[in-house]
C-alpha cells in the first residue's frame, strides 16, 4: 500500500500532447541511499521547490512515482497564471478577516511576479506571456459585488479596475453587465514550465530517480527515512511532499477537498481572437475561463463538480465538452468552438481557496503542500519560496498565513 493516495488524475488528451516536450533525464536507484533533503513529486510543485533549493545551494533527490514525462496533474493544468483566487477578496476577508485576506492576495501577486521573473531568468522557454484578465460579472458577484471587489484590490495597490457593459464591449467585445480587469496575470506550457524547473535544478545537482512509488515513512530525531514499493530505503534530513491531491497519508486533509473539472482546447482560430488574448473568468460557481495558445486555439474549463470518482468523472466528458463548447459559443459568438482536445482532471482545493504549506504536523522537518484550487502554479512558487526558507531554517512571517492548524 503506497504512502499516498494513488489516484486517477487525469484522462482524455490535453492541449499540451499537441507539443514537442523534452524528456526529464532520470534513472531509478539501484540502492539505498542518504541525502539531505528528498523531495517526493516531480510535478510543478516539486520542479519549483527543487530549483529554489538549488539556489541556496541544497541539491535534493527527487522521486516520483511516475516516469519524468507524465508529470501527474501537471500536464492536465490549463496554466491560467493568476494573483486573483478562486475566492474573491471581500469574501475571504469575511471567512478569516480582512488583514490576513489582504497579505494572502498580495503574497499571490508577488508569486506570479516571481514566477515570470524566474523563468525569464532561466531562460525557460515554456511559452509564458504576460497577460490581463477579465473577471466577468456572474452569479458568485453581481456588477455591485465586483464594485466592492475592486475597491478592496485597489486599497492594498492590485492592478484593477473596472468596466461597465459599455466598456467591457467596446474593449473587449464581451456581452456581460460588468467585468474587472486586472493586469500583472500570465499564461505558459504548464509541461514546459515544470520540465524547464526540473532541468534547472538538475543543472545545478538536483539528481531524480522514478519510477519510485514511497510506501512508508519514518520522522526521528536522527531524521526521516522513506521506504520504497522496491526495498530501498532513502535516508534525508528533511523531506518534502509534492504530491498533488494525492496526499500523503501522514498529511491531515483539514477541509480539503476533490473537484472534478473538465476542459477542452479548440481547432486554431482561422479568424478571430478576442483583443488582448485577456484571461476571461467568471464571477460564478461553477465557473467558466478561457485563454489562447501561441496557434490560437482556445483553451475553455470549467464545470467543476465536488466529488472524486474517476469512472463517473471520467463518464461525463462527453457531456461536458458539449456544454463547454455551448458556453464558449454563447459568450465569444464569433469563435470556433470545436473541441480539437478534451480532457478530465481532479485537483484538491480548500474551503477559503487558500492552500496550506508547512511542516506535517507529528513529523518534524517533513513539509507538504495542498489545497490549491484553481491557482495551482501561483501556489506552486509561493510553496518554492516558503519551504525552501523552512528547510534552511528562515523564518518567513508570511508562513503563518498558511501553516497546517
Amino acid at each position: 500500500m503506497g504512502l499516498t493516495r494513488n489516484r486517477n488524475l487525469r484522462t482524455g488528451k490535453a492541449v499540451w500532447t499537441a507539443y514537442r516536450h523534452t524528456r526529464v533525464p532520470g534513472s531509478k536507484l539501484k540502492h539505498s541511499t542518504r541525502t539531505d533533503v528528498v523531495v517526493v513529486g516531480a510535478g510543478i510543485t516539486g520542479a519549483l521547490i527543487s530549483q529554489a533549493l538549488t539556489e541556496d545551494g541544497i541539491f535534493p533527490l527527487i522521486l516520483d512515482r511516475r516516469d519524468g514525462a507524465r508529470l501527474g496533474s501537471t500536464a492536465a493544468s490549463t496554466a491560467l497564471l493568476q494573483f486573483e483566487l478562486d475566492n474573491p477578496l471581500t469574501k475571504l476577508s469575511s471567512q478569516i478577516g480582512r488583514r490576513n485576506a489582504e497579505h494572502i492576495w498580495k503574497c499571490s501577486h508577488a508569486a506570479v511576479n516571481a514566477l515570470r521573473t524566474q523563468t525569464n531568468r532561466l531562460g525557460i522557454a515554456a511559452q509564458l506571456q504576460s497577460r490581463p484578465s477579465l473577471y466577468l460579472a456572474g452569479s458568485m458577484l453581481n456588477a455591485a459585488g465586483l464594485q466592492r471587489e475592486v475597491r478592496a484590490r485597489q486599497r492594498i495597490g492590485l492592478p484593477s479596475e473596472i468596466l461597465d457593459r459599455k466598456a467591457l464591449r467596446r474593449h473587449f467585445e464581451i456581452a456581460r453587465p460588468a467585468a474587472i480587469l486586472s493586469h500583472g496575470n500570465a499564461e505558459a506550457d504548464p509541461v514546459s514550465l515544470a520540465t524547464g524547473f526540473l532541468k534547472a535544478a538538475l543543472r545545478r545537482g538536483a539528481r531524480i530517480h522514478a519510477p519510485h512509488e514511497v510506501i512508508d515513512v519514518r520522522a526521528g530525531h536522527s531524521g526521516i527515512t522513506l521506504f520504497t514499493n522496491d526495498g530501498l530505503e532513502v535516508h534525508a534530513r528533511r523531506a518534502v511532499f509534492c504530491t498533488g491531491y494525492e496526499l500523503p497519508k501522514i498529511v491531515p486533509v483539514q477541509g480539503t477537498r476533490v473537484i472534478s473539472t473538465w476542459a477542452i482546447a479548440t481547432h486554431a482560430q482561422q479568424r478571430y481572437i478576442w483583443p488582448q488574448r485577456a484571461l476571461i473568468w467568471e464571477a460564478s460557481e461553477p465557473y467558466l475561463y478561457l485563454r489562447t495558445t501561441p496557434d490560437n486555439r482556445i483553451i475553455c474549463g470549467g464545470e467543476d463538480e465536488e466529488f472524486s470518482d474517476s469512472r463517473r468523472r471520467d463518464a461525463r466528458n462527453d457531456a461536458k465538452t458539449s456544454r463547454l463548447e455551448r458556453k464558449l459559443g454563447k459568450l465569444v459568438p464569433r469563435v470556433d468552438t470545436r473541441a480539437d482536445f478534451s480532457w478530465t482532471a481532479s485537483f484538491g482545493a480548500s474551503a477559503t481557496g487558500t492552500p496550506t504549506i508547512g511542516e506535517i504536523p507529528g513529523y518534524p522537518r517533513c513539509y507538504a503542500a495542498l489545497g490549491y484550487g484553481g491557482n495551482g502554479i501561483t501556489f506552486s512558487m509561493l510553496a518554492a519560496s516558503l519551504i525552501s526558507k523552512a528547510v534552511r531554517g528562515i523564518r518567513d512571517p508570511d508562513a503563518r498565513l498558511f501553516r497546517f492548524r
